[in-house]
């Protein structure tokens, strides 16, 4: 017995306005709301109006996202084939497709046709695209054939690997100043962050190529901080000396406290005493001791006693000139050596950056910045770029954009750089049907570590709102309406959440109104929330969580102790 095949849901209002094959589209979709099957959709319309499958290019960020789009499309098209005339007739209606005959055989023959086109359907991530495109022009983009992508643990071990050598040669050639430039980095960072830093300044191996020689980091740095040229220490020396520093100050500082009588009054002037005993250098390395005589280990101002203001009515005004004195002076040191490990952590940079890059060649391995950066040089290449366009043009008529949002400037350029043609009015002039779609949501945006900004969708959506509109308004009275193949865009929002209910939706709401719309990254407030309308009066369960920072210690988190978080009672339940 034949399974039936579960029907596809009747697309809404605003999910079918964004399916349309006909216009160009960004869409905003919240969690929950149906952003993949509005994918789908649109992929389906695109078939069912004659589009050429290799001439769809839909890119997704991750693997999976474009394993689920590859499933879910072919296994609609392969049911289409053996489904029942009502039932495919109902789901070209819920994809608000003509359901007619001539329709309904031409989707039962869309699964061949797809299995015949030349490379398939084309739905992959930006990095599989970038990768196929290099590995048909790597002469062209001037890089070895038969490159391999790397990633996962296999780029760890690489890295691995590479700082080991790196430190393993800076041994053996007596480069103590590298060795000691990353025992720095790991000081102050620890060993894995340490590592992702390293890390890091690998993928940006240009920027540091770009600070020139390691020898000049350091002076720079001091310049953009204002500290002086020459020894640090003897300048401080210098200037913690008697013919520069105030001494009477703290002679007026000690005399007011001897007066006043107490125990704290007498260990300050104990304090002042020794201090004035020292020589330059001593004092200058002890000038942290000295400014816990008028700062609180928090670097806030001390309070002044009312016995020290009896004892000296200018006591306060000596204890802020002496602060203003000690913090010029400790601004210096604590810049110089600000200074000092921010070099040591970009020498150590510069280096591994380096011996990474000559890694991954050695290897004939590609990471992903790599792919996307290959891809673009290869594209903008004066002559050669054009002319790999071109080829490129030939082939793709409609681009999909998933996941719009975590699609850094690098990826949008390449993006423009594919669709640059459609709004060029050579496409109607060949009446060639061309589109563009994107569907993204700000408040998923979370791989601004990976070097993402949500803010690069919007300029997108600008770009092809503006390059469309101008479109038309070129083409405007050069054609009869119906044939204009100019396509306007659409900036679409789907809210209406399938996933989650209204009570949790509310929350959500109530909290963007709390934390502010912008706060979150969000260019403009998003509309209200509302749950599909099978899920409103289904139960809901919100949790709150003890709010915390990056910057919360674990000691602090260890005296809160069980108390710190929510019990039992304190949960909403709606």
């Amino acid at each position: 017995m034949r399974r039936r095949v579960k029907l596809l849901p009747q697309l809404g209002d605003e999910q079918a306005r964004a399916a349309d094959p006909r216009i160009h589209a960004a869409l905003s979709a919240s969690a929950g709301t149906g952003k993949t099957q509005v994918l789908t959709a649109r992929v389906l319309r695109l078939l069912l109006d004659g589009v050429a499958p290799e001439n769809i290019l839909c890119l997704t960020f991750t693997k999976a996202g474009a394993a689920e789009m590859v499933n879910r499309i072919s296994a609609r098209l392969a049911a289409w084939v053996r489904m029942k005339d009502s039932d495919l007739g109902g789901e070209l209606q819920a994809l608000r497709a003509d359901p007619g005959p001539d329709s309904r055989r031409k989707a039962r023959r869309l699964f061949a046709r797809v299995l015949d086109a030349p490379g398939g359907l084309r739905i992959q991530t930006i990095h599989g695209f970038a990768q196929s495109l290099l590995a048909s022009f790597p002469a062209e983009a001037g890089i070895a054939p038969g490159f391999q992508p790397i990633e996962g643990r296999a780029e760890q071990e690489l890295v691995r690997r590479t700082l080991a050598d790196l430190l393993a040669d800076a041994e053996a050639s007596g480069d103590e100043r590298l060795i000691a430039d990353v025992q720095c980095l790991s000081l102050r960072l620890g060993e894995g962050p340490a590592v992702d830093y390293l890390t890091l300044c690998a993928k940006k191996h240009e920027a540091l190529a770009a600070l020139g020689a390691a020898n000049d980091i350091e002076p720079r740095l001091r310049a953009i901080l204002g500290v002086p040229e020459g020894s640090v220490e003897d300048f401080l020396a210098a200037h913690c000396a008697d013919d520069q520093f105030d001494c009477d100050l703290l002679q007026a500082i000690a005399e007011a406290n001897r007066k006043w009588g107490t125990a704290s009054a007498q260990d300050t002037v104990t304090q002042i005493e020794q201090w004035l005993a020292m020589d330059g250098p001593a004092r200058a390395a002890a000038l942290g001791e000295l400014a816990l005589l008028v700062f609180t280990g928090k670097g806030e101002l001390r309070k002044v006693k009312a016995g020290q203001l009896r004892a000296d009515p200018d006591y306060e005004r000596h204890c802020e000139a002496l602060a203003q004195a000690i913090s010029e002076l400790l601004h210096v040191q604590r810049s110089a050596r600000l200074a000092c490990d921010m070099a040591a952590g970009l020498r150590a940079g510069q280096a591994f950056a380096g011996a990474y890059v000559r890694a991954k060649r050695s290897a004939g391995v590609a990471d992903f910045d790599d792919l996307i950066a290959w891809c673009r040089e290869l594209l903008d290449k004066p002559g050669m770029g054009d002319w790999v366009r071109y080829k490129l043009d030939r082939r793709i008529d409609h681009i999909l954009v998933d996941e719009a949002q975590d699609t850094n400037a690098g990826q949008w350029e390449i993006v423009k750089a594919l669709a640059g043609e459609f709004f060029s009015g050579a496409s109607e002039s060949d009446r060639r049907h061309r589109t563009i779609f994107m569907v993204g949501d700000f408040k998923q945006a979370i791989f601004g570590f990976q070097g993402t900004n949500p803010h690069e969708f919007n300029r997108a959506r600008q770009w092809v709102g503006e390059s469309a509109s101008a479109l038309l308004a070129a083409e405007s009275g050069a054609e009869p309406e119906g044939e204009r193949l100019a396509r306007e865009f659409k900036d679409l929002s789907i809210a209406a959440s399938f996933r989650s209910n209204q009570p949790v939706l509310d929350v959500v709401d109530a909290m963007i109104r709390e934390v502010g719309f912008d706060a979150m990254g969000l260019p403009e407030p998003p509309p209200p929330h509302r749950a599909w309308e099978g899920n409103r009066r289904k139960p809901a369960l919100v949790e709150l969580w003890q709010p915390f920072s990056i910057g919360d210690g674990e000691d602090e988190g260890d005296e809160a102790g069980e108390e710190g978080w929510l019990d039992e009672k304190e949960r909403r339940y709606a």
